[in-house]
């Protein structure tokens, strides 16, 4: 990502409840747009708890990286990850995304 112009910071979420809004909101202000990647469902998850700070405080570009309304097999964990969207190539692939859909003023 840094190759492309595209300064990326990892910000450890530890707990849903509570959920830690100054530190996703200072993100969203200094970064202009937002990923979240988590091995959960997408509904209910980090994302839609994201996605609501973000709505209500702060809106920016968010893709969320997580598991889709599916049950998921066992496996070996990177075919799994790779299987079931959740790869480091798809959390790029995200981040690319939200990039380009960022406003600029």
């Amino acid at each position: 990502l840094a190759q492309e112009g595209i300064q990326a910071r990892v910000l450890d979420i530890a707990t849903l409840k509570p959920i830690d809004r100054e530190a996703i909101v200072k993100a969203a202000r200094e970064t202009g747009a937002l990923v979240t990647a988590e091995e959960h469902l997408i509904h209910g998850g980090l994302g839609s708890v994201v996605a609501r700070v973000l709505a209500e405080e702060h809106p920016v570009p968010l893709r969320t990286v997580a598991l889709q309304d599916t049950y998921a097999e066992s496996g070996k964990p990177e075919e799994l990850l790779e299987k079931y969207g959740l790869s480091a190539r798809h959390i790029v692939a995200a981040a690319r995304d939200a990039h380009a859909a960022k406003v600029t003023i």
